[in-house]
Order: structure tokens, then C-alpha cells, then sequence
């Protein structure tokens, strides 16, 4: 077996690897998990050592209207556990997905999810201006009702609405960072990290504290990677390639792209903020902070990216 393949390599899943919209059935989230995580199976048989990250957001969507609707009757879970139950969620249905392909397929791996918590620091300036929206759209007096009710800040959502914001710290610390190089160093394949991690902040103690705030997904797999010592980090998303100019007649593919250049596109506004640009931001980080390459592409390519033969690359 190739020895580099046993450097850890971190692949973050886009928010629709396992459901499009909080609307989709648990029958169909299985099914598009199945169809998501099929590419994967050929990486673990080839000895990858692998570590999963994914998003959360239409599960924790959903979490959060079942506590505005049983309000009145159970006691409300706050949105750092909301996290922590999705991250569950999430993580059962990777695991049984995976566990159940590699029967079919006579692979000889194991996989395991692992609940984690994501330090961040409270002072971080994100906390003085919420920006990660969250949860159902409102109309613009019952968003403001809850705001003065319950302490949140709201505002409107590219004119489809009302929604609560939150803040999207930065990363400091991954509490479970041992377990999972554990797991990795005994050829597990670790789900971790889940929706960015489940917030925590250290009190003057130094007691872990969750918090109300969403760690964006592909910061919290950069900073990951990072730890883990990984060469190389896969962002999976929609798309194949980067693209600039994205949707018109001038638009551009790109097998390679420096940092110089993506860091240059992104100042730009070539990459929104709703879509590739936390990417982009993330690809930036993990390379000036040590990693060696960034493959962006779409998850039936994975493969193909990670022999040169497809996605786009950040190198540099």
C-alpha cells in the first residue's frame, strides 16, 4: 500500500450530500446519502486514511421548528445542542450508509462517528455582528417579535424573508482531536466535526461551555486538517470545478489555481459568501497554514480529483 495514502486526507461534504431541503423524508435522506457516499467506498478500499466532515443545516432547520412548535410543552433545546443532535443524526446515517456499502462491495474497513466540540474564543469580533442565517423564514413583525421575546437578532434574507442570525466564529481548538487520530492512526474512517462542530467556549476555569453560533463547515474542516497533519483537503460541493464569472458567456473552469490568485478572485466578489467563498476562504487558510493542496470538485468525481484527473486544484 502506497504510504502516503496513510498521510489523513480530510473530505467535507456539501450541505446536500445527504438532504436537499428540510423537506425530504428520512427514506430520502438515506438514499441520497447511498448516492453521495458511493464514490467514497473506492478511497477507502485504496487505503485512504479518511476523516468526514458535513454540513447540517436542513437538519438543524428542522430541529429548531420542532422546538418553536413544542415550545409550550417540553422544555426548548438551545442551538448548540441542536448541533449536537444532528451531529448524531448525521453521523448514523453516514455510518450505516458506508457500513452497508462496504459489505456490498467486500471492503474491509471500519467507520465511526464522534460527537464534537469545536473550541472558540468569546471575544471573537463575529459575536458584535451575527451574519450565519438559520432556521424558517418569517414575515418581518413576527421575526421582530421573537427578536424582543427571545434575544435573538433577525434580519432579512435576500428579500425572501425574515430569519435569525447567528455568529460564525472562527475555530481555536478541537476538543476530541486525540480520539480522532486514534481512530485514523487504528484505519478507521472518522465522521467528525460535523456542521463545524458544536461551539464551546473555555470559562476562567476552563470548563467547556457550548454557545449559541454555527462554525462555518469548511473553516472548521481546514482548521481539522490542519491538526490532523493532513496534506490535503477535499471540499466537495455542487459543482465539478471552480469556476470564474460563474453562469455567463465569460465563465472560466480552472484545473489550478494559486492561492495568490484565488485569494485575488475572492476580493474580486467572484465567490458569494453563500456559496463558493467560504470555500475559497477555507482553501486560503489550510494552504498558508501549512497544507500542501485544496481539491474542490463534486463528489462523483472525488476519485478522478484525487488522481489529477478532475476538480480544481489550490496549490500555492
Amino acid at each position: 500500500m502506497d504510504a502516503d495514502r496513510k498521510i489523513p486526507i480530510v473530505v467535507a461534504l456539501g450541505g446536500n450530500a445527504i438532504s436537499k431541503g428540510s423537506g425530504e423524508t428520512i427514506s430520502e435522506q438515506f438514499a441520497r446519502a447511498r448516492t453521495s457516499l458511493l464514490p467514497l467506498v473506492e478511497l477507502a478500499r485504496g487505503g485512504y486514511s479518511i476523516a468526514i466532515t458535513h454540513g447540517n443545516g436542513p437538519q438543524v432547520g428542522n430541529a429548531l421548528r420542532r422546538v418553536e412548535l413544542s415550545q409550550d410543552s417540553v422544555i426548548p433545546m438551545p442551538l448548540f445542542l441542536c448541533g449536537a443532535s444532528t451531529q448524531g443524526e448525521i453521523g448514523y446515517i453516514i455510518v450505516n450508509t458506508l457500513n452497508n456499502l462496504f459489505i456490498e462491495q467486500n471492503v474491509e474497513r471500519k467507520v465511526a462517528a464522534i460527537v464534537t466540540q469545536v473550541v472558540i474564543e468569546r471575544s471573537d469580533p463575529a459575536f458584535l455582528n451575527p451574519t450565519k442565517f438559520i432556521g424558517r423564514f418569517y414575515e418581518e413583525d413576527e421575526a421582530k417579535r421573537l427578536a424582543e421575546s427571545a434575544g435573538w437578532t433577525v434580519r432579512e434574507d435576500s428579500g425572501r424573508g425574515w430569519r435569525r442570525v447567528v455568529a460564525s466564529p472562527w475555530p481555536k481548538d478541537i476538543v476530541e482531536i486525540e480520539t480522532v487520530r486514534d481512530l485514523l492512526d487504528a484505519d478507521v474512517i472518522v465522521v467528525t466535526a460535523g456542521g463545524g462542530g458544536i461551539p464551546v467556549y473555555r470559562n476562567k476555569r476552563g470548563r467547556l461551555i457550548g454557545v449559541d453560533a454555527v462554525i462555518d463547515k469548511d473553516r472548521a474542516s481546514a482548521f481539522l486538517a490542519l491538526e490532523l497533519g493532513a496534506e490535503i483537503l477535499v471540499i466537495l460541493t455542487g459543482v465539478e470545478k471552480v469556476a470564474t464569472n460563474f453562469n455567463t458567456l465569460y465563465q472560466k473552469d480552472w484545473d489550478m489555481m494559486s492561492i495568490g490568485a484565488a485569494r485575488d478572485f475572492l476580493a474580486q466578489g467572484q465567490f458569494p459568501a453563500g456559496s463558493m467563498g467560504p470555500k475559497i476562504e477555507s482553501a486560503i487558510y489550510f494552504i498558508e497554514n501549512g497544507g500542501k493542496q485544496v481539491i474542490i470538485t463534486s463528489i462523483d468525481r472525488v476519485k478522478e480529483a484525487l488522481e489529477n484527473d478532475a476538480g480544481t486544484r489550490i496549490l500555492p
